[in-house]
């Protein structure tokens, strides 16, 4: 029977499904995943380091191909035979309460464990006879071997205090006896470069000094995300065993949606494919689905997603994000250590020099959560309905929104905004709050930030409606009129004729009463007509 008229009869009747699909849980494998070859654009610069004995660090965010690269390059090295490679993980040792001791037991236990996937039992090191340090057990295993090892070494920075210490130095002190008694080469392979180290080892470590166990690596890589070109390669692996069609303007959609992070990729094909259209390979993949697909993980809050929320906690993160969300130009010592953090863990991305979320499902995420503050106070009451706002022909009436906000604002802005950890973004959190609970009965909102630009952009979409909003923080008497130029090009990129600017002032209410500061001004700036509103 051809493959073709399998093909047909699998559609039909369903009884056989295709075995690959696209992975959004653990690593992936050619066998039973759509995949991006992990080894592109690296792996000859991986082969040079381990021909000259080196160590290195490979770091990128949670669930972006770490462990799928560190699988795929034991095998391929095993296979060309002048090695033999291994992975292994020291995760299990990364428990605060362990000792140096506990440590080395779980670290050697998890070498040997993991070892038989990847070599025969001539090749693998012996059972390790506890007590044993991972450095002897390592020598142990190098004198016994014909070859040199390559030791690829899994979640290295989830070890802390003097147990990372340790760890460190066992491999510092087995790189001078490389290759006969030590592996030749060794990758450290984890979230976050090689100085992130250091604060899981504790700043005041008397331990970190001059003979500092921080110098073992060459090079740190940092692995990049999937290009279009990477997207369009993934899921035409899917078309070619099914046979189903991802149009160019669905693949581009996804990688936008995506910004090529791995698991964002592969989660809105699965949501896709499995989920909405319930593998069912003979229905049609439609643009639109991307957008549901996207609101859809949004919603679902996957763990990976959450871990995202989590971060949002911590005080690098909440400088980064407070001068995205604000717009405002950076003002602290630390931001580019800040802007390092953020970048390790995927949050950010540096596109033509605009410090920006790194892909609009990141952006989406961050906001909602930064808005769950607002939340209790927005219930009940009419105001907050979206039906309060459309007229009888079922359209949204902007100008009535904006104007029960400014009464909304000045009830409770200085309330909330003290209450806020975001509070220096919390001027525009809040409205970005009462509008998305608004669109929500209907329609979609859409975000553009970045770092420095000074301001926060959006556009709602209701039915056929566009609204175009700028946000801006009214410094000075310049703020306005930069506001309208700034508004006028965002506009004009959109194709639209009518905008409202809104600025708010930060300036304190015994300053400039409500009185003075609640405005409306209906302006025509270069051709367009713009609605600015100050309070």
């Amino acid at each position: 029977m051809g493959m073709h008229l399998q093909r047909k009869l699998h559609q039909k009747t369903y009884l056989y499904p295709m075995k690959r699909f696209f992975n959004t849980t653990g690593f992936c494998n050619p066998d039973d995943h759509y995949m991006v070859n992990p080894l592109r654009g690296i792996l000859k610069e991986l082969y040079a380091l381990i021909e000259k004995k080196q160590y290195f660090l490979i770091h990128a965010p949670r669930q972006t191909g770490k462990t799928t690269l560190l699988h795929a390059l034991a095998h391929q090295i095993n296979q060309e035979g002048k090695y033999i490679a291994s992975v292994m993980s020291v995760e299990q040792a990364g428990v605060p309460s362990f000792t140096i001791e506990q440590a080395n037991q779980a670290m050697t236990d998890a070498l040997f464990s993991l070892s038989s996937r990847f070599l025969s039992e001539a090749e693998r090191p012996q059972k390790p006879a506890h007590p044993i340090s991972l450095h002897n057990y390592l020598a142990q295993w190098s004198r016994a071997q014909p070859k040199p090892i390559v030791l690829l070494i899994d979640e290295a920075d989830s070890l802390w205090d003097d147990v990372m210490v340790s760890f460190l130095r066992q491999l510092r002190d087995g790189f001078q006896n490389r290759p006969q008694d030590f592996p030749q080469s060794v990758a450290l392979v984890g979230l976050r470069d090689i100085r992130e180290y250091r604060l899981k080892a504790r700043n005041d470590n008397p331990s970190l000094g001059s003979g500092s166990p921080f110098n073992v690596k060459s090079k740190s890589f940092f692995l990049p995300v999937f290009s279009l070109e990477d997207v369009t390669q993934l899921l035409q692996q899917h078309t070619a065993d099914t046979g189903q069609q991802f149009s160019n303007a669905v693949i581009e959609k996804i990688h936008e949606f995506s910004g090529g992070q791995p698991w964002l990729t592969n989660a809105l094909a699965n949501e896709i494919i499995s989920e909405m259209l319930g593998d069912d390979y003979s229905k049609t993949i439609e643009l639109g689905m991307v957008e549901t697909a996207k609101e859809r993980l949004i919603a679902a809050r996957q763990t990976h997603l959450d871990s995202l929320a989590d971060k949002l906690k911590e005080d690098r993160v909440r400088k980064v994000v407070m001068a995205i969300v604000s717009g405002e130009a950076p003002l602290y010592d630390d931001w580019d250590d800040s802007l390092r953090y953020c970048r390790d863990l995927g949050i950010i991305n540096n596109v033509r020099g605009e410090i920006a979320f790194a892909n609009p499902i990141y952006r989406e995420i961050i906001t909602r959560v930064l808005n769950s503050s607002f939340e209790g106070i927005m219930v009940g009451q009419e105001i907050y309905q979206t039906l309060f706002y459309l007229r009888a022909d079922g359209s949204l009436d902007m100008d009535k929104l904006f104007k029960e906000f400014q009464k909304f604002y000045r009830k409770n802005s200085e309330h909330w905004l003290e209450r806020f950890q975001y509070k220096e973004a919390g001027h525009q959190l809040l409205l970005m709050a009462f509008l998305q609970r608004i669109v929500n009965g209907g329609g979609r909102i859409e975000r553009e930030m970045a770092a420095g630009n000074g301001r926060t952009d959006l556009a709602a979409f209701w039915k056929n409606q566009v609204f175009v909003i700028e946000m801006k923080l009214k410094r000075d008497s310049s703020t306005k009129e930069e506001g309208l130029d700034q508004l006028w090009r965002y506009l004009d990129r959109l194709n639209q004729q009518h905008g409202y600017l809104v600025l708010f002032e930060l300036k304190n209410t015994e300053e400039i009463p409500w009185e003075q500061r609640i405005k409306w001004e209906n302006v025509s700036h270069k051709g367009k007509e713009i609605a600015v509103l100050e309070m």
